[in-house]
């Protein structure tokens, strides 16, 4: 049951984190939020593991999930939340993202042997483009401030453009890296204690990084409070969690090609919860992603 179950559980919940992102950012800074978020869950886990008495990763087998934590979550979506914070556009930054299925099936196959037929290529690349459509008013929009603020003058306030998008195209490499690690011995590993360890993993990127930026931002309401419950029990307690059983019990390019619907959905959230507008071209487009991605699932 869980088998068929978890795909969809996943997409929803996946996407659920764009929808989060904008709604903290009015009363915390990114990372401060994320330490919380990832702390929360380590000791949702460690809680669990205990309770039920799951064996726990030692020795080596204790900093390889340490490691593949911080890739899969702390690096990503503390390089992803420092780089529109420097002004890369959230819609390119969720297009670097929706990458990522690509570049996992791509290095899949040589790492794992996995088998990628050419109606599955078809999928994914029909993934993305869907992808594309849904995104192609936040690019157009992006493009436009790009213009604007090149007609301005700069007052400097951001970094290097090239070094945010060098850090955007890290964010993805490492949620790459991230995903292709669970497959390794890591998946021998009890899922409870791993993921409390993974998440610790994660704190600590979270922790670094807002030392580093000065982070101190915490300003108290419910909406934070409710989107940090939600961060911790759903998005990396159920979500990240399915991702890796997914990736675990099957093969990584099937369980990632699932990525191409967040974008879709986190437009359909954000009309339904902010009033965004959704346009006959992004709706075109889930359309798109979606009959991408089922491909890429049968192929």
């Amino acid at each position: 049951m869980l088998d068929s179950l978890a795909p969809a559980l996943f997409v929803v919940l996946w996407s659920t984190g764009f929808v989060v992102a904008r709604a903290i950012a009015p009363y915390a800074d990114p990372n401060l939020f994320l330490l919380a978020r990832f702390g929360g869950t380590a000791l949702l886990f460690a809680c669990v593991a205990l309770a039920l008495r799951a064996p726990w990763p030692r020795g080596r087998e204790l900093g390889k999930h340490l490691f593949a934590g911080a890739l899969l979550q702390g690096v990503y979506l503390g390089a992803s939340y420092w780089a529109v914070a420097q002004g890369l556009s959230a819609g390119v930054m969720a297009l670097l993202g929706a990458l990522q299925p690509l570049l996992t099936s791509a290095l899949a196959a040589p790492l794992f042997g996995e088998r990628l037929t050419m109606r599955r290529w078809q999928g994914l690349s029909l993934g993305l483009a869907g992808v594309v459509l849904v995104l192609m008013p936040k690019l157009r929009a992006a493009a436009a401030g790009v213009q604007a603020a090149g007609a301005a003058d700069a007052s400097g306030a951001h970094a290097n453009p090239l070094t945010v998008v060098l850090v955007a195209v890290l964010a993805v490499g490492a949620i790459t890296a991230g995903t292709l690690y669970q497959k390794t011995s890591l998946a021998k590993a009890d899922i409870r204690s791993a993921s409390a360890v993974q998440n610790a993993g994660a704190a600590v990127v979270a922790a670094l990084l807002a030392l580093a930026l000065g982070e101190h931002r915490w300003i108290a309401s419910t909406t934070l409070w409710v989107s940090l419950a939600w961060g911790i029990a759903m998005l990396s307690g159920v979500g990240v969690t399915l991702l890796v059983w997914m990736v675990r019990h099957g093969d990584a390019a099937r369980a990632t090609a699932l990525l191409f619907l967040a974008p879709p959905l986190a437009a359909l959230e954000s009309w339904l919860l902010f009033g965004e507008t959704l346009a006959p071209v992004q709706m075109a487009g889930f359309g798109v992603a979606l009959a991408g991605v089922l491909i890429a699932r049968r192929g």
